[in-house]
């Protein structure tokens, strides 16, 4: 039953049904028990799916203990809990925990199975995209380059997993700002795939998702909105509404209105993804999160200050309690607010708001980030419209100091 809750995406559902069968194996079979230990997975992707991620990342690590007592280091379990629990430090925004464990399972996987294995490629990948995320493109870039050739020297151009570590370069790219390969790849993978397994296969549609999202980085935008509107229409077709994929299909869309300027539109999507994120993940998941902030945003943008500062308040209050205070993710939110409060000349509040901001971006960041700055300026500028001008003056000067 479990299973066909996850096939279909209904992960609360997933997660309680998990929490017996864990309790009744314990009580039968013992915490090492293959079959808990199995079960201790699928729990801890349910708890990962729904959002839950300090409870997921508790039982992953025990799950990694458990499974190195009982099988060692170098057993397909471990390794598995290893990445697992990479995956999970890397959404929760540990980026370094996720860097050192990946690393140790690339060593880990290329001493047992050699270069060439599945297993090895795929550690690879996985951190090819942490290195990526931590900011090391050079790393990441070499390192999904290297993918790629021996990718294509074990199973040819055409084969499914060499496709997708074609995918993994050109987002590679991309981030690089190497826009012009970036998008020279993406239409080459586009094409591949519609001519090995069709318009309709998901890999075809996340190609598509890819190209569209380099069209937007090149300011293509007419390109892109009509490439989107087709996977959007494609996703619906083959997944359903309810589908996480036609979710971010719904929100890339939603953002390209946007920036296009056509907001009605625009905010009508955001609205319809933010409810059915709530349905389908729950108000606490991190994807839910960045939709409420698009929405507000929107909000912002067509000049419906109320709207935004009331969704502002709750995501703020949201954020603290899944990411917890010090996650970049809350600091924007924190910031988002306080601008929002300033536009509506609730300067106390945004006042007090923008300095918390600060004092935890300079923490978290260090005092030379740009979300740093950008926050001393926006503070500054608080200052000055409630009439405390010498407090405005000497945070500029400590700006163009560290600018």
């Amino acid at each position: 039953m479990a299973e066909i809750f996850a096939g279909c995406g209904y992960w609360s559902q997933v997660e309680k049904l998990e929490e017996q069968v864990l309790l009744v194996r314990k009580q039968l079979y013992g915490e090492k028990h293959p079959g808990t230990l199995g079960t201790m997975a699928d729990l801890a992707a349910a708890y990962w799916h729904v959002g839950k991620l300090e409870e997921a990342e508790k039982l992953e690590e025990k799950l990694l203990f458990l499974c190195k007592q009982e099988f060692g280091e170098y057993h397909p379990n471990s390794l598995n809990a290893m990445s697992n629990l990479a995956a999970t430090y890397r959404l929760h925004g540990k980026l370094q925990e996720a860097e050192k464990l990946e690393e140790k399972v690339l060593i880990l996987r290329k001493q047992a199975l050699g270069d060439h294995n599945l297993d090895a490629l795929n550690a690879m990948v996985n951190l090819s995209a942490t290195y990526r995320e931590n900011g090391k493109l050079d790393k990441a870039e070499e390192l999904a380059e290297k993918v790629v050739l021996l990718c294509k020297q074990g199973f040819g151009e055409l084969h499914p997993r060499t496709l997708s570590c074609m995918v993994n370069l050109a987002v590679t790219y991309r981030r690089c700002g190497k826009l012009r390969k970036a998008e020279e790849l993406a239409e080459r993978i586009l094409s591949l795939h519609i001519h090995t397994i069709g318009e309709s296969h998901p890999n075809t549609l996340h190609s598509m998702i890819n190209l569209a999202a380099i069209y937007k980085d090149r300011r293509k935008l007419e390109e892109a909105e009509k490439l989107q509107e087709e996977i959007l229409s494609l996703f619906k077709q083959t997944n359903g509404d309810y589908s996480p994929l036609t979710l971010i299909c719904m929100a890339k869309l939603a953002a390209t209105y946007r920036d296009r300027g056509n907001l009605q539109e625009a905010e009508k999507l955001q609205v319809e993804l933010v409810l059915l994120r709530k349905q389908v993940m729950g108000e606490r998941h991190p994807n839910t999160l960045v939709s409420m902030t698009n929405l507000a945003a929107i909000y912002q943008q067509s000049g419906m200050l109320q709207k935004a500062e009331k969704l502002q308040e709750e995501m703020l209050w949201l954020s603290k309690e899944v990411l917890g205070e010090h996650h970049p993710d809350t600091l924007n939110c924190m910031a988002n607010l306080a601008v929002t409060y300033w536009r509506q000349c609730k300067l106390p509040e945004a006042e007090k708001l923008q300095e918390e901001a600060i004092l935890l971006y300079n923490r978290i960041h260090g005092e030379h980030h740009p979300d740093t700055l950008i926050s001393i300026t926006n503070l500054a500028s608080i200052y000055r419209q409630n009439g405390k001008v010498q407090e405005a003056e000497k945070l500029l000067e400590a700006y163009q100091d560290r600018y």
